[in-house]
């Protein structure tokens, strides 16, 4: 009897551990629902005054005297994660890739979903406008992130220093101002159908913020007098050269202007446009600017860009298992790894690539040459169809990485608002040391926070849903963002195999 129950958990790990090697041909996933939920996410993460149509509706009023000690007004904006600080240099990539996963698939959403995605980007660009609103000046944090990660409670709560990070020329901050300019400009693309006078605002701005970077330049985590504020949190560990193409970049899409061509083509060199070209997040923006650039490459025969492509070329071939220049690790369940903490983010932003490129590569009828291995758009397809997936609950575990979706999904992220009472049903405020009964609760959540993804397992599938490892259980905004996109192209096109 006992050998019997060996044999039969041995085939039950088996097929478990097959399940994400089994091909999909027509999945049961709801690449919709799942596209919905991750648009919704946001608005759990709003700061600021919520709108009546708020549908996370846990969720009150917070931040509401954010800028106060500068003049200025500073309500709004996301928190970048699971606790109550505004950290604009993520949150400016945030909006980026929201917004360009508008441009390059908002036809593919539903026009519900389409007009939610541009309300999420909107509630990020208006808070960016203000934080560029005077000349030769950028503020780029709100909230003291030390006092705020010593307290456990709800942003509705907090009583701790809201303390605004600004940086005046011609100190440097072209990171934050360069990634700021690259937001702003990419929303245009997305509102430019919809509303053409905001369009307008967001990208005469941007083409303000550009130059404030360009002239300024330098790390913004270099000045000495907002360092311990946002290092080691958002720190610029890669640079901020990459910001700058990247913002002249998106300011060339956006306005298709001779003198942003020139900037990138001349600059190429020194910023540095060869260098960590197989990253792609919120601190390094190589490999998604060689993306970008490469479109007009295959559009426009723009062959004095072609630099930018061959990178992109490389970029892609490394994640091809097959290739010679495969060198991107897998999972045993076919899960994307890079070292570090929040491995999803690595997940979401190369899918996110893989299925622009390969739209890019599909329209101009052209393949990928990896060596001896030609790749064709369906195969780069297919890759980041088995990482949307494997997140949404076809791996090893059979868990939904996204908070909501399916019937087993993580129950305890890292999560300050989530894991405390709702203020709407415990109204009584809950202090910076009385939320720590909560984090150390082994009960799930209170309030699900439908649509997040967390920061997931790591090399060896292995995820424990515990509110204390915060690497694999916080949730991000940076991790969402390009997902809303790799969302959407799957939704219209669920059956890819």
């Amino acid at each position: 009897m006992k050998n019997n129950i060996i044999s039969s958990k041995l085939i039950l790990l088996l097929l478990l551990l097959l399940l994400p090697l089994m091909s999909c041909h027509g999945s049961y996933l709801d690449y919709t629902d799942a596209l919905t939920k991750s648009i919704l996410f946001f608005e759990g993460q709003r700061s600021g005054y919520l709108p009546q149509d708020q549908r996370m509706n846990w969720r009150g009023n917070s931040g509401l005297g954010d800028g106060w000690t500068v003049n200025t007004d500073l309500t709004g904006g996301y928190y970048d994660a699971g606790d109550n600080v505004k950290f604009n240099f993520p949150m400016a990539f945030t909006t980026t890739l929201l917004s360009w996963s508008v441009i390059e698939f908002g036809e593919n959403m539903p026009p519900s979903e389409l007009r939610n995605a541009l309300v999420a980007i909107r509630w990020s660009t208006d808070y960016l406008l203000k934080t560029v609103s005077q000349p030769n000046r950028i503020f780029v944090q709100v909230g003291d992130p030390v006092q705020d990660h010593n307290c456990w409670e709800r942003p509705e709560d907090m009583d701790t220093a809201r303390t605004v990070y600004t940086v005046d020329a011609p100190n440097p901050a072209s990171d934050v101002a360069g990634e700021t300019a690259a937001a702003l400009a990419a929303a245009s693309l997305a509102f430019r159908p919809s509303d053409p006078g905001y369009a307008e605002t967001l990208l005469r701005t941007s083409t303000r913020v550009f130059d404030f970077a360009d002239r300024n330049r330098g790390a913004y985590s270099d000045n000495l007098n907002i360092r311990d504020g946002v290092c080691p949190y958002y720190c610029d560990f890669d640079g901020y050269q990459d910001e700058l193409l990247w913002g002249a970049a998106w300011l060339r899409r956006a306005t298709q202007g001779d003198n942003y061509l020139s900037y990138i083509q001349e600059n190429r060199q020194t910023l540095g446009a060869d260098d960590n070209i197989n990253e792609f997040g919120w601190d390094n923006k190589h490999a998604g600017l060689n993306v970008l650039i490469s479109k007009e490459v295959l559009d426009g025969s723009m062959y004095s860009l072609q630099s930018y492509k061959s990178s992109a070329d490389s970029f892609m071939c490394t994640l091809i298992p097959e290739s010679s220049s495969s060198h991107i690790e897998y999972s045993p369940g076919g899960l994307i790894y890079k070292p570090g903490g929040s491995n999803l983010q690595h997940a979401t932003t190369i899918t996110f690539l893989l299925l622009v490129y390969a739209n890019y590569l599909e329209k101009s009828s052209q393949i990928l040459n990896c060596g001896t291995i030609s790749v064709s758009p369906s195969m780069l397809r297919k890759i980041g169809k088995r990482q949307v997936d494997y997140i949404l609950g076809e791996n090893p575990k059979g868990m939904s990485y996204m908070v909501g979706y399916s019937n087993y999904y993580p129950q305890k992220i890292h999560h300050r608002g989530s894991s405390l009472p709702s203020i709407k049903d415990h109204p009584q405020v809950i202090a910076c040391k009385e939320g720590s009964v909560y984090f150390n609760s082994t009960q799930p959540n209170p309030n699900v926070l439908v649509g997040a993804i967390v920061g997931g397992p790591g090399e060896d599938d292995a995820y424990d849903d515990n509110r204390d490892e915060f690497r694999k259980s916080e949730p991000t905004t940076y991790i969402n963002a390009p997902f809303v996109g790799a969302l959407a192209y799957f939704a219209a096109n669920p059956n890819i195999s």
